[in-house]
């Protein structure tokens, strides 16, 4: 799911709506097998630089639908700080959508509620087949040993946007690539009021989409191979470390960012204020602030050594969105026709296109328009080193307890206290006593 846009997940309340009943939404009008509805609700979410630019992008591809099938889809666009709290409440009370948008990384958790239509080989058939999706863009739909709780709908990739203008005046000529230059190239940035990297260090979701890639690099991972959790091995310590490391020690973000929470680096960016980023599908979110598309580059998010690909050398998490179902809809028919329709080869380059994200259908990735220079490098990274976020029933809550360890020890750093593997270990301890027990 997209850190520009992340949920305030107060996602420890999961573990209560999976005792809770297990329903979903069917909110649409009509109802009966010889009645199908005419009309579909339909929870987006915020995609664009703001909720009325999704409704611009969305309806007149709504009205299309409503052309073709003679089915009303009715949108609402939900903010992510309030989308997955709707999602639990609709889960318990059975008044929600009959079709919605998740951030891939809850699609576990929210599979584990039971309010979910499982996309079997009966319902993919009924949308084109599986195959037509990347594998990397399945791999987050759910628990691997089960049917996918969604379908791909949006993928997203996290790139190092670089400053050309902050690049050229520090007399930097080419984009990082591993940590090390990293560092030494930040130095050089920051200076007289100019920093070399943003972060957001209050977003829970943008703190564990760094540190998660970090400990892939550590060859670690955040839980074991059961799905018990483990955040206090030697490699998720080195990879929290490394990264609060980025303002406590090695100076090169400013200690103004432990507060940042909704976007501040990217207009600090923007601003010529902070010469890099690491965002996903930023594009979009630079034109609609102000800056020129020669004004900015972007590259593969640098790793320990060498060249990004699999396994240690893994850059980014599979990010992006998925489109899902509630189980107990009116007009399931209609449904999976809508998911049909919003996954054609000829809607997933439209939509992608104005969002500036990567269709999850191989046919639509065909289209030139992603493959710029821009949407080239996340292409390259979705197929050859981003990897899923645990697909655990736990996954929220520990978006939640590790994202606030990571983001205490931002404001340790900010204050000029020191931060030790000591002191990361012991956060990451706690962030553990948090988890659900079995």
């Amino acid at each position: 799911m997209r850190s520009i846009r992340a949920a305030a997940v107060g996602a420890v309340t999961l573990s209560l709506a999976l005792a809770a009943s297990a329903c979903g939404g069917g909110s649409a009008s009509g109802g009966g097998s010889n009645d199908s509805p005419r009309t579909l609700t339909y929870w987006a979410s915020n995609q664009g630089a703001s909720i009325e630019v999704d409704k611009k992008v969305l309806q007149p591809e709504l009205d299309k639908f409503e052309k073709q099938t003679g089915i009303k889809v009715e949108l609402e666009v939900v903010p992510w700080s309030d989308l997955l709290n709707r999602i639990l409440t609709a889960t318990t009370s059975g008044q929600g959508p009959d079709v919605l948008n998740i951030g891939n990384t809850w699609s576990a958790s929210l599979q584990a509620t039971g309010a979910l239509l499982p996309w079997d080989d009966k319902n993919f058939d009924k949308i084109g087949g599986r195959d037509r999706f990347v594998e990397s863009a399945l791999g987050s739909t759910g628990v691997q040993s089960q049917d996918p709780a969604a379908v791909p709908l949006y993928s997203m990739a996290y790139a190092l946007y670089y400053n050309k203008k902050m690049f050229a005046d520090a007399g930097v000529t080419r984009p990082p690539a591993t940590w090390d230059e990293m560092v030494e190239t930040g130095r050089k940035i920051s200076r007289d009021g100019k920093w070399a990297l943003g972060a957001e260090g209050s977003n829970l979701s943008t703190n564990i989409h760094q540190v998660f890639v970090l400990a892939k690099q550590h060859g670690a991972d955040f839980f074991t191979a059961d799905g018990k959790p483990d955040f206090t091995s030697d490699g998720a310590v080195a990879a929290v470390k490394q990264y609060v490391d980025l303002m406590a020690q090695d100076k090169i973000v400013a200690p103004g960012n432990a507060e940042y929470a909704q976007n501040q680096s990217l207009s600090d960016f923007a601003k010529d204020k902070t010469a890099m980023v690491l965002w996903q599908t930023a594009s979009a979110t630079f034109a609609s602030m102000g800056m020129k598309e020669d004004e900015w580059g972007v590259a593969p998010a640098p790793v320990q050594s060498g060249t990004p690909g699999t396994g240690t050398s893994t850059n980014s998490m599979v990010a992006g969105i998925n489109m899902a179902v509630f189980k107990n809809t009116d007009n399931v028919d209609g449904a999976t026709e809508f998911v049909k329709f919003m996954t054609s080869d000829a809607e997933q380059k439209i939509l992608n296109k104005a969002y500036g994200s990567i269709p999850p259908v191989k046919a639509a990735q065909t289209d030139p328009a992603f493959n710029t220079p821009a949407t080239a490098v996340l292409r390259e990274t979705l197929a050859t080193s981003a990897a899923a976020l645990p697909q655990v029933p736990d996954e929220s809550q520990f978006e939640t307890a590790v994202g606030t360890a990571v983001k205490e020890l931002f404001a340790e750093a900010a204050a000029g206290r020191p931060v030790t593997a000591e002191s990361v270990r012991a956060k990451l301890a706690k962030a553990q006593q948090q988890m659900p027990t079995k």
